[in-house]
């Protein structure tokens, strides 16, 4: 009995219901365990230069205002060059995390793109999430210093910018046609090795059917003032790029646009539109000017002209200052390197043959083509090359090459041939014989001196017959004659008696003289009549009165 007893409570102990409730709660905590563990998000890591603003369980993470994540722990890296954030994400937020994914920290910012990040003054700063279309997962990001210029898939084209100058564009800087805004600067670095500056710019849609083949980039500083041969020229970009520059492009004219540009094109970026402009005459003949006069006042990028009209450029003035001169040159001249630019001659569609353009102007070097500095502005006093004929050089060319570039024969200038002009008058009047003349001159001068001396004293003579009394009594007298005459012819009126005595007078002396008259003929005929008498003839006839 007793063995069966103690079975019988053996079997009661393993089937007793008090351990049904441990093994319940355990159970029940393995399924809470599990379902927080599959309701959690997945955790990712962000790396920063530096965790300013961030704090571990503060710190959340959005995505168009909407908490998708937060962080859990800020620690350095090992190296100590960085911070890694690790951030726990929430369930939803899977889906956002690829390769194409962008991380940055939004705070207040003060820039040249302006004033942002205000509402993170009060509530703190968080990290903004940039969801990807990437179809590859990615948990381990690097957060970005400045928010990107434009999300992944937004439409439009990317291409890239190389440039040797000292550009100051920075990320986010605007690109400009015309003034108008059509994209952003998404990237800039520098390359030690090139020496060049490098950009990646995005245009926006519908604004990248600008950017073709032919298109030509140069960075707009806002204003821009250039005093040349042929003026001053003031250029005004917009408002945004005069605070902190821009790039700005467009097609040259005479130029075909070209096809559309392919994405991750690259393109050379000009300090200036002369220089990218320039760069479209890429076809070009380059000669050496030794020059004999000043160059001041020519500088880099002054035109070339023939008559007027521009064929080339000044590429670098001096040039190879150092280097060794022809041996026919009998003094030191200042070598300056220009650029022939047949393109600027040509169509657009007619290819450039070099070789032809190269053995043309040997030929006109024959004729007497010539080139010399005259002055384009006379009030910022530039110079320009002018080419043109001298007939009087016509067949006295003599090939010249300095540091293997072909030498373009020169002439003197405007300036130079007035100076020489001058300085041959000078030597003229150095070789005139001037004492003598100076003698003549001395002689000259006091004869003069003497005949002035005589001018003086008839002057002074004059002065004395004018002072005299009597003279100027003459004026009275000559009035008072005059008024007598005025009072005589007064009285010799038609009504006067004067008049009519007068009259009557005339008129005997009249009567008189025809009455004389006879005794004339006679005497003309017979001059001796008055002595002789007159030889008798018919007896006269008396005349009848009043005749």
């Amino acid at each position: 009995m007793p063995e069966a007893h103690r079975a019988q409570r053996h079997v009661q102990s393993r089937i007793s219901p008090i351990w049904i409730v441990p093994l319940v709660a355990v159970l029940i905590g393995l399924w809470l365990v599990y379902d927080n563990a599959s309701r959690r998000g997945p955790e990712i890591t962000l790396e920063m230069p530096t965790a300013e603003g961030i704090e571990a369980g503060k710190t959340l993470i959005k995505t168009r205002n909407v908490e998708v994540g937060r962080v859990k722990n800020v620690r350095l890296s090992d190296d100590l060059s960085h911070t890694v954030v690790t951030a726990r994400m929430s369930e939803d937020a899977e889906r956002m995390l690829n390769a194409g994914s962008r991380f940055w920290v939004v705070k207040p910012r003060i820039g040249r793109e302006g004033i942002s990040g205000l509402n993170t003054v009060l509530s703190g700063a968080y990290i903004q999430l940039q969801p990807g279309q990437s179809d590859k997962p990615q948990y381990q990001f690097t957060v970005l210093d400045q928010p990107p210029v434009a999300p992944p898939g937004a439409k439009g084209i990317r291409i890239n910018l190389v440039s040797k100058l000292g550009s100051s564009l920075r990320v986010g800087d605007p690109v400009t046609y015309q003034g108008f805004t059509v994209g952003r600067v998404e990237d800039a670095s520098f390359d030690p090795q090139d020496r060049e500056m490098r950009h990646r710019l995005f245009i926006e849609s519908p604004y990248d059917v600008l950017i073709t083949e032919t298109t030509r980039f140069w960075s707009a500083s806002g204003i821009n003032v250039k005093l040349s041969s042929e003026g001053v020229n003031v250029q005004l970009e917009s408002l945004e790029t005069l605070v902190g520059g821009g790039v700005t492009f467009g097609i040259p004219e005479d130029i075909p646009p070209g096809a559309k540009a392919k994405p991750d094109s690259t393109y050379t970026l000009y300090a200036n539109e002369e220089d990218a402009l320039q760069g479209t005459y890429n076809r070009n003949l380059e000669y050496v000017l030794l020059v004999d006069d000043t160059v001041r006042g020519l500088s880099k990028g002054s035109p070339v002209e023939y008559r007027g009209v521009r064929v080339g450029t000044v590429v670098s003035v001096p040039w190879r200052f150092t280097a060794p001169q022809p041996e026919t040159r009998q003094r030191f001249a200042i070598p300056v390197l220009i650029r022939i630019e047949p393109q600027r001659l040509t169509l657009d569609d007619q290819p450039v043959d070099l070789d032809e353009w190269e053995q043309r102007f040997k030929k006109l070097f024959e004729y007497g083509l010539r080139a010399s500095l005259k002055a384009g502005n006379l009030l910022t006093g530039a110079l320009f090359v002018d080419l043109n004929f001298n007939k009087e050089l016509a067949g006295e060319y003599t090939p010249e090459t300095f540091e293997k570039r072909t030498v373009f024969p020169t002439t003197s200038g405007g300036f130079a041939q007035i100076e020489q002009k001058v300085s041959n008058l000078l030597d003229k009047l150095n070789e005139l014989q001037v004492e003598p003349i100076l003698d003549k001159l001395d002689r000259t001068m006091a004869t003069s001196q003497a005949t002035l001396e005589e001018v003086r004293a008839s002057a002074e003579s004059l002065k004395a017959m004018l002072e005299d009394p009597a003279t100027r009594a003459i004026p009275g007298n000559v009035n008072e004659s005059l008024k007598q005459l005025q009072r005589t012819l007064k009285g010799l009126s038609p009504d006067s008696p004067a008049y009519r005595e007068l009259n009557a007078t005339l008129q005997s002396i009249e009567k008189l003289v025809r009455q004389l008259q006879p005794l004339a003929e006679t005497l003309s005929d017979n001059p001796n009549a008055l002595i002789f008498d007159r030889s008798p003839g018919p007896d006269p006839v008396p005349r009848a009165p009043g005749r």
